[in-house]
C-alpha cells in the first residue's frame, strides 16, 4: 500500500462518519511529517451551514494544531474533488499538495468544472494527484445517493413528502 492508498483510506473513514449521520459522505485528512494533524467529515446538513465542508473543517483542525494559518508542510487528502469554496480555501492556506480520490464533473474545482488550486494569477498553486482509491470513493458517494433516493421514493409512496 502507497502512503497516499494510506491517508486515502483514512479520509474514507472519515467519509463514512458523514453518511452514518446522513450528510454527504466526503472526508478529509491532513498530514504534515508523516503525521495526520486534523481529520473531518462533510457536516453540512448535521451542522445546517454550507461551511461545514470535510475541507474546511480539517483546515481549521490543522491551523489550530499547527498554530498558523499557513499550512505549507502539508498534504491534504480528500475522498471527493474540492468544490470552488473549498479550493479557495485550500489555496489560501497554502497546502502544497492534495491527494484526491474521486472527481466531481458536476461541482469539482481542481480540473473537472475549473482549477482553482493551479491558476498561475494566485500567489500559490497546488499540486494534485487525482484517483486514489478512486474507485472506493466513488462507490460510497454512489452507495450514498442510491440509499436516499430510494428512501425518499418510499416516503413519496407511504405520503411523507
Amino acid at each position: 500500500m502507497t502512503q497516499e492508498e494510506k491517508y486515502m483510506k483514512e479520509a474514507i473513514k472519515q467519509a463514512k462518519k458523514a453518511a452514518v449521520i446522513g450528510d454527504v459522505p466526503i472526508g478529509c485528512v491532513i498530514v504534515e511529517d508523516d503525521k495526520i494533524i486534523a481529520r473531518a467529515y462533510n457536516q453540512r446538513n448535521k451542522k445546517k451551514t454550507t461551511l461545514a465542508h470535510a475541507e474546511l473543517l480539517a483546515i481549521q483542525k490543522a491551523s489550530k494544531k499547527v498554530n498558523d494559518w499557513r499550512l505549507e508542510d502539508c498534504t491534504m487528502y480528500i475522498t471527493l474533488e474540492p468544490c470552488q469554496m473549498c479550493a479557495g480555501a485550500i489555496v489560501q492556506a497554502r497546502i502544497p499538495k492534495v491527494v484526491i480520490g474521486a472527481m466531481n464533473p458536476k461541482a469539482g474545482c481542481a480540473g473537472s468544472v475549473l482549477n482553482i488550486l493551479q491558476i498561475d494569477k494566485f500567489n500559490h498553486q497546488v499540486e494534485i494527484e487525482r484517483g486514489i482509491l478512486e474507485e472506493e470513493c466513488s462507490q460510497m458517494l454512489s452507495d450514498f445517493f442510491k440509499e436516499l433516493r430510494r428512501r425518499k421514493k418510499g416516503d413519496k409512496e407511504h405520503g411523507k413528502d
